[in-house]
């Protein structure tokens, strides 16, 4: 069995600095670190538990089929906020019938982002015998 100690999503912009800048400025995710130097430099963002990597520089936009699921703890001020910084919204905060609720926005490259919120009274907060 291998033992993860740790995991970060890689992403590989058209653009690195219009990405970075939507990651960084617009979605104002923290640094964990950066590496390298120029415009192809990599910067490491903190998401949640895990971390994005943006690095490098790719000829074509990445695939339609990549996802990247945010949990927020307030959609209605997360929506309010990226609506303001001008990101891009793709589906409004909707109530999902699983319970969910959920707003989708996209990346410069298109790469679509699910921001999720977990209501306090939703079975994923429920741990059975704790």
């Amino acid at each position: 069995m291998v033992h993860v100690l740790s995991s970060r999503v890689l992403l590989r912009p058209t653009d690195p600095e219009r990405s970075r800048a939507f990651y960084g400025d617009q979605l104002g995710l923290a640094v964990y670190r950066e590496f390298g130097t120029g415009p192809d430099r990599g910067t490491v963002y903190f998401l949640g538990g895990g971390f994005l990597e943006v690095s490098g520089r790719a000829e074509t936009a990445p695939s339609p089929s990549l996802r990247l699921w945010l949990q927020v703890e307030d959609m209605t001020a997360a929506h309010e906020e990226l609506r303001g910084e001008g990101v891009q919204i793709v589906r409004r905060p909707v109530k999902e019938p699983w319970g969910l609720i959920e707003m989708w926005i996209a990346d410069p490259d298109g790469t679509r982002i699910v921001l999720v919120e977990v209501p306090a009274d939703h079975p994923i907060r429920y741990r059975p015998g704790i």
